[in-house]
C-alpha cells in the first residue's frame, strides 16, 4: 500500500469536523472553495481538506483586519 495516498472524507465527515451543516460542505465544493472529486459521491481528500483551513484561515491575511505583518 502507497502511504502517499491521502484519507478520503465524505461530505458528512467533514461537516463533522468542521461543524457546519452537509449543506454548507456541499455549498464550499460547488463554489470551488473545497475540492472534491465525485466518486459515487463527493470525495474530499485531506490535503484538501488542509488546503481549505489555511486558505479561509484569518491567521495567513492580517491585513484584512488592519494588523501589520
Amino acid at each position: 500500500m502507497n502511504s502517499n495516498i491521502d484519507k478520503l472524507f465524505t461530505i458528512e465527515e467533514v461537516a463533522k469536523i468542521l461543524r457546519v451543516s452537509g449543506r454548507s460542505v456541499t455549498r464550499y465544493i460547488e463554489s470551488g472553495k473545497l475540492k472534491a472529486s465525485k466518486i459515487g459521491v463527493w470525495r474530499i481528500k485531506e490535503s484538501d481538506l488542509h488546503a481549505f483551513l489555511e486558505k479561509t484561515s484569518n491567521l495567513k491575511d492580517n491585513k484584512r483586519y488592519g494588523k501589520k505583518n
